[in-house]
């Protein structure tokens, strides 16, 4: 497959730097041919719940949305931050388009259920979420995606979902038309041995070598999930996952997920 498509995922911690987005922009802007920019929401959110009298409720790092939250998120998520981004990317010569999962039906979700935790406006995704048709008219057309975390249910209801959800849940729905890279950018430059030894990169990870790192506690807490998540888009097709520093994508440091 020689048409190669790149889905870079962004956090919090560079949204809240200007300095640090706008050099990350430029990074990115470096990189020819298609790709698709996924972004979490920063702490913005949360600063304007906290002025507003709500406090922002996290489990297990994910956040319960009740429908004052969403109203906040969707507010930060699909309009400041991701309208900001995209006229960074437009000011790097990178035509972007900013989109929520409404816009276009680019991303439909399914309302998650109650269980033990009932997580509110919070959306799930699944194989039939992605309107793969739309995505590839717009990578076609060279323009360049820009999702925030906001999707929709089909039935007029907008959700929060994960930002690193959306980004493998894209991935995987893509790479049946591409050669799809998933990059999940951080503060780090990869995934480490030691916490407090930023050169303890370890350059290539299989899934056997993956167990055995989990099993020794070298990879543990936020990481397990995150690395979970990217094995599976391995395994449903996606070409290689990247772990890599949000500033330095065009520096051979970083940490690649491969299937053997």
């Amino acid at each position: 497959m020689s048409k190669v498509l790149k889905i870079f995922k962004i956090g919090g911690g560079i949204i809240d730097d200007e300095t640090q987005l706008r050099y990350f922009i430029g990074e990115l802007a470096r990189i020819e041919g298609r790709k698709i920019l996924v972004h979490g929401g920063g702490k913005g959110a949360n600063q304007m719940l906290a002025r507003l009298g709500i406090e922002p409720q996290m489990v297990e790092g994910r956040r319960i949305t009740d429908a004052a939250t969403l109203d906040i998120v969707t507010m930060f998520y699909a309009g400041k931050t991701n309208k900001q981004i995209v006229a960074f990317l437009q000011a790097e010569g990178v035509n972007a388009l900013g989109l929520s999962g409404a816009d276009a039906n680019a991303i439909q979700a399914t309302k998650r259920p109650v269980r033990t935790i009932d997580y509110g406006y919070v959306g799930d995704l699944n194989e039939h979420s992605i309107n793969s048709s739309l995505l590839e008219q717009l990578l076609e057309a060279n323009i360049t995606p820009v999702f925030c975390a906001i999707t929709h249910d089909g039935h007029g209801q907008l959700l929060n979902t994960n930002a690193d959800t959306i980004a493998s849940t894209l991935a995987r729905a893509l790479a049946g038309s591409y050669a799809v890279e998933l990059h999940f950018c951080f503060e780090k430059d990869g995934v480490l041995t030691d916490l407090n030894d930023e050169t303890s990169v370890i350059p290539r990870i299989t899934p056997g070598l993956y167990q055995t790192l989990k099993a020794d506690g070298v990879i543990a807490a936020g990481m397990v999930p995150k690395l979970d998540n990217a094995f599976a888009a391995l395994e449903a097709g996606v070409a290689t996952v990247v772990i890599e520093n949000a500033l330095k994508i065009n520096e051979p440091v970083k940490t690649i997920l491969c299937r053997s």
